[in-house]
């Protein structure tokens, strides 16, 4: 006769943040629970499945069966979820913790006044924040480490998605990151031809393809002299005169007082919209943070003199 096991809830929500968490002691703290409870419910889930989802190392690991097991685990919390958003709208109220993942400009950059906002506006929901590069951001929401993302330059929404395209945070353009005592300093508007001459300087896991593609507008031949991962070394380099790059409107509030962050010819920009998971519901709580940031863009818009620096996407019908 096969053995009839129960799971719950508790136990897959344990497992989950253990994985996400990289630990028993950040998953803790992430479910705000003591260790020890949060040991106790994975421990208990493996017995009743009768074999060890986790390996116990620096950072925890899965077994092929909880590497197995995982995605299923955030099915069902998935699900749960959509029951809870149902209850949610019903009352009114809405609460919950929402993972945002973003990469580190538009984390310094686009999310502190989202935070700011979200926490004035809806002061029930928690939003934790994940930093990585565009491919990890992806990544994240593709696989339900993160519930939300801001992603650049996504897809439009894709039938069968979840009935909200998401939000356009910003249209960010690219501009000429330069030395205050740069010759071409003063000018209201660089040319990209006229820093041929100049190293240029790349983050790898930046936008150096969109880097590429402005060279090729330009009829340049893109040859970065150094290339450095962090952006604060890439910022440091040109303040210590070592070459010029391009980084985006976002990233001004970065840039130091000796630098300059100028318009960049040819013009080009990309597009910030924060959004959900394409292919599963979305978290209980995102769809009232996305209208929420929508409403906050919109009225800062109408208060603003000039181009707004985002606006929401038009909403989609069904």
């Amino acid at each position: 006769m096969t053995r009839r096991t129960t799971l719950n809830l508790p136990q897959l929500r344990a497992f989950l943040a253990v994985v996400d968490a990289g630990g028993f002691s950040a998953a803790a703290a992430e479910l705000g629970m003591s260790q020890s409870a949060v040991s106790h419910a994975v421990a208990s889930l493996e017995r009743e499945l009768a074999a060890p989802l986790l390996i116990r190392a620096h950072p925890v690991r899965t077994t092929v069966l909880g590497e197995r097991v995982l995605p299923h685990a955030r099915m069902a919390l998935s699900a749960v979820r959509s029951v809870e958003q149902l209850a949610a709208e019903a009352t009114g109220t809405m609460t919950g913790t929402v993972r945002l993942a973003a990469t580190p400009t538009v984390c310094q950059g686009l999310v502190p006044g989202l935070l700011r906002h979200w926490r004035e506006d809806q002061p029930l929901v928690t939003v934790r924040v994940f930093e990585g590069d565009s491919s990890e951001v992806s990544a994240w929401l593709e696989d339900g480490t993160a519930d939300a993302a801001v992603l650049i330059d996504p897809p439009p929404a894709t039938a069968g998605s979840y009935p909200h395209p998401g939000v356009q945070l910003a249209t960010d353009g690219y501009r000429a990151l330069l030395p205050r005592d740069h010759p071409l300093a003063e000018e209201p508007a660089i040319d990209l031809r006229d820093l041929e001459d100049d190293p240029f300087l790349i983050s790898p896991n930046g936008c150096e393809a969109r880097v590429r593609t402005i060279h090729r507008l330009a009829g340049l031949r893109f040859s970065p002299t150094h290339r450095v991962r962090d952006l604060a070394t890439l910022i440091s380099m040109v303040q210590a005169g070592i070459g010029v790059t391009v980084l985006s409107e976002v990233s001004r509030s970065l840039i130091p007082a000796d630098l300059v962050l100028l318009p960049l010819k040819p013009d080009t920009s990309r597009r910030l919209v924060l959004t959900g998971p394409q292919n599963r519901l979305w978290h209980p709580a995102l769809r009232t943070l996305a209208d929420s940031a929508a409403g906050h863009l919109a009225h800062t818009a109408s208060c603003t003199a000039g181009p707004a620096v985002g606006q929401p996407l038009p909403s989609r019908s069904g």
